[in-house]
């Protein structure tokens, strides 16, 4: 397994940064920096969603380098590798590279999208393939082509985010743990207790419209000491917390109790005394494997030419390891994408991956994927029973 336990050097963080560009790189870990430093959820979820970057940026500290675990190590290979593979490109290339990096450290994006491609070709020369960065050197739709005994295959790359399949998005529920919080104080300091407030959303919660009218909802109904409030979109109830144990053990118990699906903040007071928890659900069920077979889909009508084989690799982020875990065992992701394979949209696809920050980060199984990925192949595809391809193919599960 490529990067299974590497040991980059110093280094090879100073190429990366100036690959970057280190004026670009210093603005964007100052903003990421302020954001995460935040005490609040959206703080935490800005620490999640940009380990990559702040690791990286952690890392440049030598006692930190010094003691970095195996994860950090390898979250610096694939830095490592991306300034490895700029100085094999021509210069047309290089730019198209840097352009790619810089739209990974922008806004709300990542490097996953980057580092994914970087992954998938490492992962496909360890099992004895050529790889040809397409996408970079010829400016292709597709992101490599890999080839093996004269046969090539193209491979395209997706990022998805879990939001894309999710009612409730973590964004906008984070945004409203913080608007809340100040509120939840107040009612601790004037009815010390446990509480459990739960919520069922039959719409979701996306956008500052929906956010703000739930907020007003929840601040209205903590000040007129309300048990319970019921309306098309949000149904409360205020219970007292029955769950025993400390506050610190709470989200783990919460989690169990509630289940991969639910959002759940929890609220102390000062003392650790009192404590209010916020669980909510949306009225209908998460559609996260749906959201990765809309953009096989997409990906396999608008990146592959149909000239060649085709391989579809997904990583699906901003997944907690319960939600991936769960997407696995319910077979729910495999059905998805089987059924996706039955479908004339995926005749030009050969096999489809999937990924997660779990197999990209080393950790093992059953929260991550043995080998490194989940594959399934189309058994309709000329080039299915291709033995040269099969490394490349073969159906993990």
């Amino acid at each position: 397994m490529p990067f299974a336990d590497p040991h980059p050097a110093a280094s090879d963080l100073g190429a990366f940064l100036t690959l970057c560009g280190r004026r670009h790189w210093t603005a964007r870990l100052a903003m990421l920096n302020s954001r995460a430093a935040a005490k609040s959820q959206s703080g935490r979820a800005t620490q999640q969603r940009h380990a990559l970057e702040l690791t990286l940026a952690r890392m440049a500290d030598p006692a930190v380098f010094a003691k970095a675990t195996r994860a950090e190590r390898r979250i610096l290979a694939f830095a490592r590798e991306a300034a490895k593979l700029a100085a094999t490109l021509a210069p047309e290339p290089r730019a198209r590279l840097v352009a790619q990096l810089r739209a990974g450290l922008s806004d709300e994006s990542t490097l996953i999208p980057l580092f994914h491609v970087l992954r998938v070709a490492a992962m496909q020369r360890a099992r004895g393939f050529a790889v040809h960065f397409a996408g970079l050197a010829d400016d292709s739709p597709h992101d490599l082509i890999i080839s093996k005994d004269g046969q090539e295959v193209e491979v395209v790359c997706e990022t998805v985010s879990a939001d894309e399949g999710r009612p409730v998005h973590r964004g906008d529920w984070c945004a409203l743990v913080d608007m809340v919080n100040p509120d939840l104080r107040t009612w601790l300091a004037a009815h010390p207790g446990r509480y459990l407030l739960k919520m069922t959303l039959p719409e979701g919660l996306q956008g500052p419209e929906r956010l703000s009218a739930l907020y007003g909802r929840i601040s209205g109904m903590l000040a007129a000491q309300k048990r319970q409030d019921a309306s098309s979109d949000a149904v409360m109830k205020l219970d007292p917390l029955m769950l025993a144990g400390a506050q610190a053990g709470l989200p783990a118990h919460l989690r169990a109790n509630f289940g991969p699906e639910a959002h759940l903040a929890v609220t102390g007071d000062a003392s650790g005394g009192s404590v209010f928890v916020m669980a909510a659900r949306a009225g209908q069920e998460n559609a996260i494997a749906q959201a990765v077979t809309r953009r096989m889909a997409a990906a396999a009508a608008g990146r592959l030419t149909g000239l060649r084989p085709g391989i579809v690799a997904v990583f699906l982020d901003d997944l907690e390891r319960a939600e991936w875990r769960a997407l696995r065992e319910t077979l729910e992701l495999e059905g998805a994408a089987r059924r996706f394979l039955t479908d004339p949209a995926a005749k030009p696809v050969l096999a489809l991956t999937c990924t997660s920050r779990m197999e990209f980060l080393g950790l093992a199984p059953p929260d991550a994927v043995e080998g490194g990925e989940l594959r399934f192949r189309n058994q309709a595809h000329p080039a299915a029973k291709n033995l040269s391809l099969m490394p490349a193919i073969a159906s993990s599960v």
